[in-house]
């Protein structure tokens, strides 16, 4: 545990503290559940980093329940905040200064104004300089991330680990967690050649010049292999994570609306993340969990994880650097 002595002790640090790089000591089963412990705030001089969490699941076209998902993942984060970043061995805040920003403030019975809130609160953070983790909803909210995103870096390349490709037919008006990544492409906010699919188990007629990675080819052929494809066609583009839970197998992720059996397992998920290190890695999402349809919380788990993951590859590329323990 990093060194406490001059913070406050008696809880509630994410209401309390004043910087973005605290530790303070916290019961792990008390206490504001802030993403990883971390301040909330809506400042962002010198964050960098902000997380936030955008509860939205009205397009949805099975099960509901994923507006609940940015609290129960913040929840699970608890025990990450307590020790040093697996299997790095660093201190995660020594690199970044994080912050959690709160949900965006959406309006579920005005629909029409939905995307271009998250549109907004997106980017009031990126045009800071900061960069967005943002903690999910449903799948619909990617596309006004992927918007705001691409308005400050420029086409994207995307990854997308999912059942689905999300590449159904779509009309100008229509809010579905299905038709948005087709949607993206057509707008020219996500470049395709530059752009991979993960864990796929649905098929579509068209896959708009996406590489198309299926949950099957990547257990036969691994994880590395798949990491090694995602690199040759991202390069430097500006690298946008989209990470629909239900891509894990519901063996490893119950609680979500659209389970599909056959997807990854936690492990593969979170190699392929720390696999992304060294990439221009500008944004990520994480969609999709459920908490009513979940099982001792270990979708919420699962999500916590791959989050963090995400953080500590940014601050291994910012230059967080541990002799590994272990045989890795």
């Amino acid at each position: 545990m990093p060194d406490q002595s001059d913070q406050p002790m008696d809880g509630d640090g994410a209401f309390r503290a004043t910087g973005a790089r605290e530790h303070w000591t916290e019961m792990t089963y008390g206490g504001a559940l802030s993403f990883l412990r971390r301040r909330y705030s809506r400042e962002l001089d010198g964050v960098d980093v902000a997380v936030m969490g955008f509860p939205y699941d009205a397009s949805v076209t099975y099960r509901p329940g994923c507006r609940l998902g940015p609290r129960a993942i913040r929840a699970a984060s608890v025990q990450l905040a307590e020790l040093r970043a697996f299997p790095w061995g660093f201190d995660l805040l020594e690199s970044l200064a994080i912050v959690d920003r709160g949900d965006a403030l959406l309006d579920p019975h005005h629909p029409e104004s939905v995307a271009p809130a998250i549109e907004a609160a997106a980017t009031a953070v990126i045009r800071s300089g900061t960069k967005l983790l943002s903690l999910g909803g449903d799948h619909f909210i990617a596309w006004p991330l992927l918007r705001a995103h691409a308005a400050v870096h420029g086409p994207l390349a995307l990854v997308q680990v999912d059942a689905h490709g999300d590449l159904w037919p779509d009309d100008p008006g229509r809010i579905d967690h299905g038709t948005m990544m087709g949607r993206a492409i057509r707008e020219g906010i996500v470049d395709p050649s530059r752009s991979t699919q993960v864990g796929i188990r649905t098929y579509h007629d068209d896959p708009m010049g996406l590489e198309i990675l299926t949950a099957p080819w990547i257990h036969r052929n691994g994880i590395a292999a798949a990491i090694e494809v995602i690199r040759a066609r991202a390069g430097d583009a500006p690298l946008y994570l989209s990470f629909d839970i239900d891509g894990l197998d519901p063996a490893f992720a119950p609680g979500t609306g659209t389970p599909v059996p056959g997807g990854l397992a936690s492990w593969q998920a979170l190699e392929l993340v720390r696999g992304l290190a060294g990439l221009n890695l500008v944004g990520m999402d994480l969609v999709e969990v459920s908490p009513p349809f979940d099982h001792a919380e270990i979708t919420a788990l699962a999500a916590a994880h791959l989050a963090h993951d995400w953080l500590c590859v940014l601050a291994a590329e910012a230059g967080a650097v541990q002799a590994p323990v272990g045989r890795l």
